[in-house]
């Protein structure tokens, strides 16, 4: 139940983001009470499991600010939560096709006051607009999600 291991790798924090990073824990545990939206296995290990997961793409990619970002099976928010933390300046918009999922992620989003979301109860055939990059985690084999967002990718990307 530890930030640790999320400092280790992105010592440069701001406060706000260290306080949004460190919320998580107990908005998550509460959450995970009443709708079991991460494995029961894995919650004391949300920070390593989940969200330092969710970030290893900001080792790699840095997102631009005003980037649009669509997050499709968010689940309980992974990756888009973390990632609009780490990426203030980024828009993202996740997606799940259970609504107590959602429910789950504009909480949490709302809790945290992270502007820089939107998420709806959604499957990602019938979402509109083009995006920047399209996330995942753990949703679907490679050729099903593929023919599921190969239209909603900015063509100049």
């Amino acid at each position: 139940r530890t930030m640790d291991e999320i400092l280790k790798h992105f010592p440069y924090l701001t406060d706000i983001q260290k306080e949004q990073f460190a919320k998580l824990d107990a908005l998550y545990h509460d959450w995970n009470e009443k709708i079991n939206v991460i494995s029961r296995k894995d919650i004391d290990a949300l920070y390593t499991k989940h969200v330092l997961h969710s970030l290893g793409i900001a080792k790699i990619i840095k997102f631009e600010p005003g980037t649009f970002v669509l997050d499709v099976g968010t689940g309980g928010g992974f990756p888009g939560i973390p990632l609009a933390i780490l990426f203030p300046e980024t828009r993202f918009f996740l997606i799940d096709i259970i609504a107590k999922k959602i429910k789950v992620v504009q909480a949490v989003a709302e809790a945290l006051e992270l502007k820089n979301i939107k998420a709806e109860q959604l499957r990602a055939e019938n979402v509109k607009g083009d995006f920047d990059f399209i996330v995942s985690r753990a949703v679907t084999n490679m050729p099903d999600f593929v023919s599921w967002v190969k239209t909603k990718i900015k063509k100049n990307n």
